[in-house]
């Protein structure tokens, strides 16, 4: 499975979810075909909370991890 890496750190919202949603319409063939998973590696706490809620409504499974100074939110298609 392919990761597509994006660093949005330092990034606040909304620039973090409509990055986000811009990525995500752009591999949108290849995450829903489960070749993909996005990760996102922010440090703005909101984001933890706009990106998963909306992507989650798109059929997208999220998982959010803290790491040492930031934030790693993982997104791949539920089938």
């Amino acid at each position: 499975m392919e990761t597509i890496a994006i660093d949005i750190r330092g990034q606040i919202c909304p620039a973090c979810l409509l990055i986000t949603l811009r990525e995500i319409n752009t591999h949108k063939t290849v995450l829903r075909d489960g070749k993909a998973r996005l990760v996102i590696k922010t440090d703005h706490r909101d984001a933890t909370r706009t990106i998963p809620s909306t992507v989650c409504a798109m059929g997208y499974d999220i998982n959010v991890t803290g790491r040492k100074g930031y934030y790693e939110i993982t997104i791949g298609y539920r089938k």
